[in-house]
């Protein structure tokens, strides 16, 4: 029944008021009001007088044409909220994200969401940045027209901050250990890092099982070495954190990139110092529960001998080390006579060098082809 079809019945006498106002879910009060309209104007009075009000606040129409203008000609690879962003910041257009959405939605220029799934619960953030931090990479389409390269990102548990991303032609350990070196360097030594189980960060024996309980890879002996906490993840759900991080720059990054008109992975990385990590941090960072750092500064710890790929070899009896296909020649020590039959360490450094160290002592630096590349230098101590 409509309305004005419960207001007869009741003036009728078919129902009393009380009943009225039950079934059109008023009160008494407000049924008493429409009665005594009706009465002096009959349907009209029961009319919603608001329909021809003048709506000061409703947006233009040529602000609703430049939105969609805006997306279907700058901006079609971009999200919704991706979108807005620039549309108000860029173009100084006063709307909301909610009526933005609304009208890309209802004029066929953005999809709705799929639904959420089942409920799961949320782990709660740790309460200072430094306690935990989150090492995950992504293969994806990032620049047009030129193979994929892998987005290395580091970000901080606490607070979602991002403190390291970069670009490389394959996540492996030394991706890894170039985000360690930055963190450790411009942050300090933080607790705990997680990561996925990858096989540069651990080892498994067995097929369908858990990792080792003893991990002896490279990034397992930084992490022995620095006293933090390797954890390992056991599903992508698990990541969570940083799966809806990588959407979130997956779902942005790209488009600016096409929109800066970079063509390289090198200008890429420039972008991402300059531009997009202070500005993803600006919006999606939150504030954690404590205003406190877990991050402590190093102290007598040789990051650039510790954060290298390490291989044990024996020298021979020319006092030079084989790696691969190339010969080190190691340099006379004033404190031995020769390194014979003696176990050592080749490190590949970060920067593509060889080193070769005896004990925690770098005898010497090569390039890649096994040339020296300081000669009668007093050997460092390593960590």
């Amino acid at each position: 029944m409509t309305r004005q079809d419960v207001i007869k019945k009741a003036i009728e006498g078919r129902i009393n008021w009380i009943q009225a106002a039950e079934i059109l879910r008023l009160t008494a009060r407000h049924v008493r009001r429409l009665r005594e309209r009706y009465e002096h104007r009959g349907i009209p009075g029961l009319l919603d007088g608001r329909a021809d009000w003048k709506r000061p606040s409703r947006i233009p129409e040529e602000v609703a044409e430049e939105i969609c203008r805006l997306k279907r000609e700058v901006y079609p690879d971009f999200s919704t909220r991706h979108f807005h962003d620039f549309a108000t910041e860029r173009h100084g257009l006063k709307v909301s994200y909610t009526w933005t959405k609304d009208l890309l939605q209802m004029r066929g220029l953005a999809v709705k969401s799929p639904g959420r799934g089942k409920h799961r619960r949320k782990r709660e953030r740790r309460p200072m940045v430094g306690m935990l931090l989150h090492l995950d990479a992504s293969t994806h389409p990032w620049i047009f027209g030129i193979p994929d390269q892998d987005l290395v990102v580091m970000l901080d548990d606490a607070d979602g901050r991002i403190l390291f991303a970069r670009f490389f032609p394959q996540e492996g350990t030394r991706s890894t250990l170039v985000a360690l070196k930055h963190v450790l360097v411009r942050f300090g030594r933080f607790c705990e890092f997680y990561t996925d189980r990858g096989s540069h960060f651990c080892r498994t024996g067995k097929a369908s099982e858990g990792p080792d309980e003893e991990q002896h890879g490279q990034v397992a002996r930084v992490m022995k070495a620095l006293g933090i906490r390797h954890i390992l993840a056991r599903s992508p759900e698990a990541r969570g954190r940083s799966e809806r991080a990588f959407a979130t720059i997956q779902g942005r990054l790209p488009q600016e990139l096409r929109l800066a008109g970079i063509r390289s992975y090198e200008a890429a990385n420039v972008y991402l110092d300059e531009t997009f990590i202070a500005d993803f941090n600006r919006r999606f960072t939150v504030t954690p529960a404590e205003s406190e750092r877990a991050f402590t500064p190093l102290a007598g710890v040789d990051l650039e001998l510790l954060l290298t790929t390490q291989h044990e070899r024996t020298v021979r009896n020319d006092n030079t080390v084989v790696f691969g296909k190339v010969e080190l020649q190691i340099p006379k020590a004033k404190d031995r006579i020769h390194f014979a039959r003696c176990p050592v360490l080749v490190h590949e450094f970060l920067d593509a060098t060889l080193g070769v160290s005896f004990h925690g002592r770098l005898l010497g630096r090569f390039g890649p082809d096994g040339v020296p590349l300081r000669k009668g230098v007093t050997p460092t101590k390593a960590a």
